[in-house]
């Protein structure tokens, strides 16, 4: 096991540590807004900066990565639950921390039985495109917020829209004016130094100055008051069934913070030159999610945002973390009182501007020049998160998943091999007519495993080019199986269905570079006889190997 803050030494203790309070600065009001977007009251957002992130930095291998409730979580945490339980009730808070414990537990078992590949499946477009929907939905509210407009934060997308345009009449001019300072501040301070903590400006500056104005009478929202004292042990009271109907969500919180978790801590480590251990990282997800059910709060993940602040802070430990968890504990034990007036329209900028980003606009832009089916697959995703809702987002992101992994897997690179490589063609691809590797012998590669997919495609293609040479031009195939490291019962059919054919057209089958882990199955399924296997053509021996530089079989 290695040992906590790996890579904290004397010469960067001070980096560490002034680091430390630049995450404090930038956790707490962003944490505040994303406990509001979840429907539940600020200490759940506080409450995660505190156990949650000591046990995460103390198990995880990632010397970067900041484990924290982000936007999308808020999000899906407020969509998953707000069917199931009024928003800001007992039960609605309950079932959170519910949620989040099962998280933790599907976190583990994807660590211990080493199935984090599983989140593979969420491709990057899928990402972009569930996240981003989440993002909009989320802008809505907030601009709602920023505005002085009250809507119902638990509805639907369009009912939302409909209470945003139908308010407008009863916008605050308190309200609008905050906002417009604090978005122009957090825009414009951002890109002049990126280092300083502008949300943690933005918070206090509007405070003092609704305070001082007494701005709260004129109409504008504040936080309110803040319970004090730290985080305390407790436990999700629920029927079996109110556990299960969380199930599913709680899995799509699980694989998207597992597929986004993994890629920030890689992208890291390559960069600065450390390694990790990702089934180490699910645990850590697993053991602080377990942590955030247990004591009030609510999902944890990832936070791209603050990992990139700190790296560009100079951390490369994870003591930050602990100076967060520290801070935050004496903020819930003594200043809560200073949490009190903050005004909702701030909390509302702060988070509206934190979450432009996710929307993906430069993304999609990317995807449309690159890959207009990848584009299509993230904005079905995006449409479907926003109109229908986060499960069936998450759903129809797998299925595009599998849909594009089908169709690329059906399409696979099927070569006729000549002995002069000018003349290697693609069946797929207008293979020239009568493409024969030497005298009456062809020589066939597929580069791709051979299953239900692909398997017709393979048998049409060299139907194909058996054909086009010609009646009685063709009297042997060999198969050269370098690339096929299995197959299955489908394509076996198929095969055989082939050998048939071949057979009846007087047309020798044998094979090359058979992989000896493959043969016991392509024997089972009868694929291969003995005789095909070690009985090849000489010519076609010969033209395999002037084309590859290897020797056959």
């Amino acid at each position: 096991m290695q040992r906590p803050l790996v890579g904290l030494t004397r010469a960067n203790l001070v980096t560490e540590l002034l680091a430390g309070i630049t995450l404090l600065a930038i956790a707490i009001p962003l944490n505040i807004g994303y406990a509001q977007i979840a429907g539940l009251p600020p200490t759940a957002g506080l409450y995660a900066l505190v156990v949650p992130t000591i046990v995460y930095a103390l198990v995880v291998s990632s010397r970067q990565v900041v484990a924290s409730p982000d936007a999308a979580a808020a999000a899906l945490v407020a969509s998953s639950i707000g069917g199931l339980a009024a928003a800001g009730s007992e039960d609605y808070a309950t079932m959170a921390l519910a949620q989040a414990i099962i998280c933790g537990v599907m976190f583990v078992l994807l660590s211990v039985l080493k199935l984090g590949f599983l989140a593979n499946f969420l491709s990057k477009p899928i990402l972009i495109g569930f996240v981003g929907g989440l993002a909009l939905d989320i802008l809505v509210s907030q601009v709602a917020k920023m505005l002085g407009v009250s809507i119902e934060s638990g509805g639907e997308f369009v009912e939302k829209v409909i209470g945003l345009i139908s308010g407008l009449g009863t916008a605050n001019p308190w309200s609008i004016l905050i906002s417009v300072v604090a978005v122009a501040i957090l825009l414009v301070g951002r890109r002049l130094v990126a280092t300083v903590p502008w949300a943690l400006i933005v918070m206090v500056v509007a405070t003092v100055f609704v305070v001082t104005a007494g701005l709260d009478d004129a109409g504008v929202a504040v936080l309110g008051e803040v319970p004090a004292g730290p985080p305390t042990f407790t436990w999700p009271m629920l029927s079996w069934l109110e556990w299960l109907a969380l199930v599913p969500s709680a899995l799509a919180l699980t694989l998207v913070t597992t597929a986004e978790g993994l890629l920030v801590s890689r992208s890291y480590a390559d960069k600065r030159h450390y390694v990790t251990r990702p089934n180490r990282d699910l645990l850590a997800f697993g053991l602080g999610n377990i942590a955030a059910g247990a004591q009030g709060s609510f999902a944890v993940g990832s936070s791209t945002s603050r990992t990139a602040a700190m790296d560009q802070a100079g951390s490369r430990t994870q003591l930050p973390s602990l100076v967060l968890a520290a801070g935050t504990l004496l903020l819930l034990l003594f200043g809560t009182g200073l949490l009190a007036d903050i005004p909702s329209p701030a909390i509302g900028a702060i988070v509206a501007v934190a979450i432009l980003p996710l929307l993906g606009f430069r993304e999609f832009a990317r995807l449309w020049k690159l890959d207009r089916f990848e584009f299509a697959i993230g904005a079905a995703c995006f449409l479907v998160t926003l109109f229908v809702g986060s499960i069936p987002g998450i759903l129809v992101a797998f299925v595009l998943a599998l849909v594009n992994m089908a169709k690329r897997a059906a399409s696979p690179a099927i070569d006729v091999l000549a002995a002069d490589n000018d003349r290697r063609a693609s069946l797929l691809d207008d293979a020239p007519q009568g493409a024969v590797t030497a005298p009456g012998v062809i020589v066939v590669r597929m580069a791709a495993p051979m299953f239900f997919a692909n398997g017709n495609v393979f048998v049409e293609a060299v139907k194909t080019s058996i054909t086009s040479a010609g009646p009685g031009a063709v009297h042997s195939l060999v198969v050269d199986m370098e690339a096929v490291t299995d197959t299955d019962v489908t394509a076996a059919e198929s095969f055989e269905s082939l050998s048939d054919w071949l057979a009846d057209h007087d047309v020798e089958l044998a094979f090359s570079r058979l992989r000896p882990e493959a043969q016991p199955r392509l024997e089972r399924l009868g694929i291969l006889t003995d005789q095909q296997v070690f009985t090849t053509n000489r010519a076609a021996v010969a033209a395999l190997s002037d084309d590859t530089g290897d020797s056959a079989p």
